[in-house]
């Protein structure tokens, strides 16, 4: 936790509204192994990381709502909670998604302060705009005891991504974020919201994340594409095997006996997600044994996958993953997130990493001209409040 951060936030509510307000810590996010699976129906093992956002709220005893984002330094002002709908800020839209969820669920949100500043780096997929959301959802409902529970709170940072920023994701990254825990990861099950935790040694293994700094266009348009691809081998798959609702019902057998009517590129785009669910439950089962080498294997088979049978991976990423693969004391690494750029996950044993890092930033360096830049971070517990001592 950054006692800095936190001191910053801290002054900057008081300096601004003259009194004490809550603290709360919400995390971002990394995905060790399941992608392109959530929508499927399918299986993702997040964990929350220790790139966070800090909220200082509080009740201003009036109408007023009045939004700080710290590090921007910019303001947002509303008259009073009935007055909400999306603005043309930015960065706003994420809180005021979350209070107009809030008031769906017939919360009676009062005038409210709240300052927040933060260090989850934007637009390396650690999911910054859901720990925004989470992060105002927990010290509200806190505040005005309003009792929603973690996965109610999760849902309803999520429709507030949907409704208020336009963007239709899962609920893997408000769900890592509220759930999380210290030394763990969180199997979650995307269709029926079960979830079960998994110890994960954070001496033996440092995470790091190289950001490729590439993003390139064809991201949300292929996104689009994979998830039609998907659906079409799911109804032809339904034609024989009526129980079979989603790609997590399915079997490699089942796909191998209708390749051809599936045709080439929907039967590869289906066995990567089926394998990539059965390599998550391998993960799961290596993690139970502590063995983090065959863990890493599972990353190295998902890039593969990703690359090859689900094409959204690209060279940039692919250098990378390479370039890690050499490199001793790395146990794996893979791309992360929807593809076509973004960042590379590696597990990487706490005295290599340094070695890690000057060796894969030479070869990006020399393969595309480009800085590396690279973030380390571990496992931490996931959304909740902090004590106020902290901030002194």
């Amino acid at each position: 936790m950054s006692a800095s951060l936190i001191h910053a936030v801290h002054s900057d509510f008081i300096q601004r509204f003259g009194y004490e307000p809550m603290l709360v810590r919400a995390p971002g996010r990394v995905n060790l192994i399941g992608e392109h699976t959530d929508y499927n129906d399918g299986f993702v093992l997040p964990a929350a990381v220790d790139k966070e956002m800090i909220f200082a709220v509080g009740l201003n005893g009036g109408t007023e709502i009045r939004l700080v984002a710290h590090d921007l330094n910019e303001t947002f002002e509303l008259g009073s909670p009935a007055e909400v709908t999306p603005s043309d800020t930015q960065w706003a839209n994420y809180l005021l998604g979350v209070v107009a969820q809030l008031q769906l669920r017939e919360v009676d949100i009062q005038g409210f302060d709240c300052v927040f500043g933060g260090n989850v780096p934007l637009g390396a997929g650690m999911s910054s705009s859901a720990a925004l959301e989470c992060g105002l959802a927990f010290a509200l409902n806190h505040m005005l005891g309003a009792g929603l529970d973690k996965m109610e709170l999760a849902h309803a940072a999520q429709k507030a991504e949907h409704t208020y920023a336009g963007v239709m994701c899962g609920i893997m990254d408000q769900f890592a974020s509220l759930f999380g825990r210290d030394g763990h990861v969180v199997r979650l099950d995307c269709r029926s919201l079960e979830y079960e935790y998994f110890p994960f040694d954070t001496k033996a293994t440092r995470i790091v994340l190289c950001n490729s700094g590439v993003k390139h266009s064809l991201a949300s348009s292929e996104y689009n594409t994979r998830r039609e691809e998907c659906e079409r081998g799911v109804a032809v798959l339904q034609q024989h095997y009526p129980a079979v609702q989603s790609l997590r019902d399915a079997t490699l057998e089942q796909l191998e006996a209708h390749r051809a009517e599936l045709g080439d590129v929907v039967f590869r785009r289906c066995s990567y997600v089926v394998k990539e669910n059965l390599r998550v439950e391998a993960a799961c089962q290596h993690l139970e044994a502590g063995d983090l080498t065959a863990f890493g294997q599972e990353m190295y088979g998902s890039h593969a996958g990703l690359r090859d049978d689900y094409e959204v991976s690209c060279e940039e990423l692919d250098v990378l993953v390479e370039a890690a693969r050499a490199v001793p004391g790395v146990f794996g690494a893979r791309m992360m997130g929807g593809g076509f750029g973004g960042c590379t996950i590696n597990l990487v044993a706490p005295e290599r990493v340094e070695e890690f890092i000057a060796s894969v930033s030479a070869v990006y360096k020399e393969k595309f001209g480009l800085e590396l830049e690279t973030y380390q971070t571990t496992i931490v517990s996931g959304v909740g409040a902090v004590p106020a001592t902290t901030a002194a």
